[in-house]
């Protein structure tokens, strides 16, 4: 793993990127179909030109087209969502259990965090037990109100204060289990939950590091949708460890 100084720098540099999550401007439920974008069209944008162009989107795909000029894809992106660059814009097709939204970041925004932490503590670097599941259909809760359906296939186990604390990862991202969990520390940390990435996995080993503990993307923008801790990764106890809530 990186030491956690370079780490937590990586962390700041992905959200204050051009496709991080500081500068999302809007975020509209799309039906299949053709649709005008501007700020005076029937997408509409909080800024830019009155017509940016005309997005189509069909089960193939979606495709965007700059006025007078033809239909340019979507691409895909590893471990996000498809995206297509019209300036000054960043154009996303965001995707939440079947339901396709046109997400949208503007280029021209410069924006800064400043990013807090509890000091690091070495005894919240875990090596737990990691187990292999037959994959189990389950659904999580998100913060608009909604749920999504996630397969979980592995558990993570530690003992803490005596107690064994299980907890199940119900997200991948960049080949990394992500446990989504709360404690008692909600309210100095993010309250609704932090993200966590096991690292080092072996066939029956992983570590958790909550130092590396993070706030999800809720926390810095209203146009993210995030996954809420199933019952089982709402502990009890304070795990003074990670980020603050920005």
């Amino acid at each position: 793993m990186l030491p956690l100084a370079a780490w937590r720098a990586e962390r700041l540099a992905a959200l204050t990127a051009p496709d991080g999550w500081l500068n999302l401007v809007a975020r509209i439920e799309l039906a299949p179909g053709r649709h005008l974008v501007g700020a005076a069209q029937g997408l509409r944008l909080p800024s830019g030109p009155d017509l940016l162009g005309t997005l189509y989107l069909t089960e193939a795909g979606a495709s965007f087209a700059r006025p007078g000029q033809a239909p340019q894809p979507f691409l895909p992106v590893p471990d996000a969502f498809p995206q297509l660059r019209v300036d000054p814009f960043l154009l996303e097709i965001h995707t939440v259990d079947g339901v396709p939204a046109l997400r949208v970041r503007d280029l021209t925004l410069a924006p800064q965090v400043a990013l807090r932490h509890y000091p690091e503590d070495p005894a919240w670097t875990i090596r737990a037990e990691w187990q292999s599941l037959a994959p189990q259909a389950a659904e999580v809760a998100m913060k608009d109100g909604s749920t999504a359906a996630v397969t979980i296939t592995h558990r993570a186990t530690f003992r803490h204060m005596g107690q064994t604390i299980t907890l199940m990862p119900t997200h991948w991202k960049v080949g990394k289990p992500m446990f989504v969990f709360r404690d008692a520390t909600a309210g100095e940390t993010y309250p609704a939950c932090r993200f966590l990435f096991g690292e080092d996995p072996s066939g029956t080993e992983i570590t958790l590091d909550f130092n590396r503990a993070i706030s999800p993307p809720c926390a810095f923008t209203d146009f993210a949708i995030c996954p809420l801790p199933p019952p089982g990764n709402i502990l009890p106890f304070r795990i003074e460890a990670g980020e603050l809530a920005p």
